[in-house]
């Protein structure tokens, strides 16, 4: 009994095609985000590279979007990075002036929205971050939440 055909070598050269096709797909979806998220990063002021390392990048984002650096901690907690790692691409967009529906975007469709962000007319506006735009962030700042430098001594 003979049990080869020539189907068998067709049929993975057609598979080995459609894989290779998707390989090449992938990488440019992936190419063309690395280059949106790299330009965002330069627009904010912060070194393009940065977007290649995978903790610096969101270390260098919580800095863009002006929170405080304990943010890279509760980005790496399993269960408790998904709430802050939305959180922070909702910050980071508002950094960019855009809304919410951005946001989702950005979590969605990423390979379309960061090179919208980095290429389009979107400014850098600033740290999104209520603390920092109010002049409240951290001790430096004079924050009136601090039990250890009270902006009123009477206030205990």
């Amino acid at each position: 009994m003979d049990y080869s055909s020539q189907y068998s070598s067709e049929g993975a050269g057609i598979l080995a095609g459609i894989g290779a096709t998707f390989i090449i797909i992938y990488l440019a979806v992936i190419v063309i985000s690395i280059a949106g998220m790299w330009k965002t990063f330069e627009k904010a002021g912060k070194p393009g590279w940065a977007c290649l390392i995978p903790i610096y990048n969101t270390y260098i984002m919580i800095e863009i979007v002006g929170k405080p650096s304990i943010w890279l901690l509760w980005c790496l907690l399993p269960c408790v990075n998904i709430v802050f790692s939305i959180w922070l691409i909702n910050l980071m967009s508002k950094s960019f002036g855009k809304e919410e529906g951005f946001t989702v975007g950005l979590i969605l469709l990423p390979f379309i929205f960061w090179p919208m962000l980095g290429f389009g007319s979107a400014k850098y506006v600033g740290p999104s971050a209520a603390e920092a735009q109010q002049g409240r962030f951290g001790n430096q700042f004079g924050n009136p939440n601090d039990p250890f430098n009270p902006q009123n001594p009477n206030q205990f």
